[in-house]
């Protein structure tokens, strides 16, 4: 796999700057049958480091791909080999997770599908991965001046790191030649220069993303989906943005057959309901087809860009559809806290736990920048979690932030969720490894402490992780061989 800078075409006469695995984005699809051995060696042709993270993978700790945390960035010009044994199925995907709010957002991430040893189930199979893009320059209704930016690609503001300024942003006057880690707001004679400190301080503000895109293509440049009639049909939904999508499926009742890989007990059937992702999430749903033409799968929302986030289901043979988008409609969300039938279950509310722990997730302002906290701390200074191999953890998740959805991310391990806002869930088991809290959401899940190691805990807004909402679950009887290079520019948010 071989990390570089590239163009790519994302939506018709819309080229921009991305950064690539093996040159394209999303970078190859793997898939890998269960029980397989991976071994992906990682060239890095990047100017900056780089790593691989395998999101939701439960990975030997050595491989998660965590700068400084499990492994030194690989530098440019060098290499690192993954290897592991694939042994759960689902929809995974994977991604940079060095200086990843910024890594992540030029292109660096893939799908990693794991089918299960007996084979699939369904005669077509199709992975949709979900981006947001920045089209120009224009951002939270400032003209950065300087230099051309609208070539720039969605390389967002870095929102702070571990150790620069948090949530604060400096845009430099020459682009070409930046460096991502932290953008310099210059002015046209110091276009070179990365010390001005002439900078921002910005709140959160998404609405800079104005290009949605699948599988790297917004608009007419989006693949068809070909189906036959009769077909039965999986579509793999992988949210690799910054912002939740409600994924509509026109034309056919479907089902949502598992949520980060993990399978629904005995899905109920729906229509014209949304399937809301959250970054980091993933939803796999399946159909029959049994409407020929041509139908849409689309976002939902009032965003101009969501017209770009659309896909066609074309049946074979089918004259030109007739579908029309819908895309400002408000349709219902699955509420999945009520969706499929309960079933045998690993960990219940009351039972006794070896140690809980409660996360209170906050948007606050420190020294007059906006940071995102976990119990009121951002990261390093955040408490970790520390375990046992073999204890059982209750983790009390609760978002007080005013605005700000918290989709919240572990890794190494799946947990099931318990409750949503005091009620215990209703319908199948959930079992998951991210999970979005909007604000003022409350859940309880637990999980098992199986596989050792130092793992992240973490908001997959990345804007919030490299801005503070990052926590470690540590195994404190686990002893590691890694040394942490000073010298590799690790950057683990």
């Amino acid at each position: 796999m071989i990390a570089a800078p590239s163009n790519q075409e994302l939506a018709p006469g819309k080229t921009l700057p991305v950064w690539t695995f093996n040159n394209s984005v999303p970078g190859p699809q793997i898939r890998v049958k269960q029980g397989d051995t991976i071994k992906v060696n990682l060239k890095n042709q990047l100017p900056e480091p780089v790593t691989i993270h395998w999101h939701g993978v439960p990975v030997p700790n050595a491989m998660d791909g965590i700068p400084g945390v499990t492994q030194n960035a690989v530098q440019p010009s060098q290499s690192f080999t993954y290897e592991f044994k694939a042994d759960v199925p689902g929809t995974y995907w994977y991604h940079s997770h060095q200086d990843s709010v910024n890594q992540l957002d030029r292109g660096l991430y893939g799908a990693f599908i794991v089918e299960p040893k007996e084979g699939p189930d369904v005669d077509r199979d199709y992975t949709l991965v979900l981006d947001e893009w920045m089209s120009s320059g224009e951002m939270s209704g400032m003209n950065m001046s300087g230099g051309n930016m609208s070539e720039m690609d969605h390389s967002k503001m870095n929102m702070g790191s571990s150790n620069d300024n948090k949530s604060s942003m400096n845009m430099s006057g020459n682009m070409s030649g930046m460096d991502h880690s932290t953008m310099n707001m210059g002015n046209e004679n110091k276009a070179s220069t990365k010390t001005d400190n002439s900078s921002v301080n910005m709140g959160h503000d998404m609405s800079m993303y104005d290009l949605y895109t699948i599988n790297g293509k917004s608009g007419s440049l989006v693949d068809q989906l070909t189906v036959k009639e009769g077909d039965k049909v999986r579509i793999r939904l992988i949210n690799a943005g910054y912002l939740s999508h409600q994924i509509h499926l026109h034309g056919h009742e479907f089902k949502v057959i598992a949520t980060d890989g993990q399978p629904i007990n005995n899905p109920g059937i729906l229509k014209d309901n949304v399937v809301s992702i959250a970054p980091g999430e993933r939803y796999d749903i399946e159909f029959v087809a049994s409407n020929p033409g041509q139908w849409l799968i689309e976002d939902h929302g009032d965003k101009a860009a969501v017209k770009g986030m659309k896909a066609m289901i074309v049946y074979e043979g089918a004259p030109a559809g007739s579908d029309k988008a819908n895309e400002a409609e408000k349709l219902t969300a699955v509420d999945m806290s009520r969706y499929g039938q309960a079933g045998k279950t690993n960990f219940t509310l009351d039972q006794k736990y070896t140690l809980e722990y409660t996360m209170n997730l906050n948007t606050e302002m420190k020294n007059s920048e906006m940071v995102y906290t976990i119990n009121g701390k951002t990261f390093p200074e955040t408490e970790p979690i520390n375990v046992k191999k073999g204890e059982t953890v209750k983790v009390h998740l609760v978002n007080n932030s005013k605005t700000d959805d918290h989709p919240m991310h572990l890794h190494g391990h799946f947990f099931q969720v318990l409750s949503k806002n005091g009620k215990p869930l209703e319908g199948s088991p959930i079992i998951k490894d991210t999970l979005n809290l909007k604000p003022g959401e409350e859940y309880v899940v637990a999980f098992e402490a199986d596989n050792e190691g130092n793992w992240m805990f973490h908001c997959h807004d990345l804007h919030h992780a490299s801005a503070g909402m990052v926590t470690e679950l540590k195994y404190t009887d686990y002893k590691t061989n890694f040394v942490a290079d000073p010298n590799a520019g690790n950057k683990p948010e």
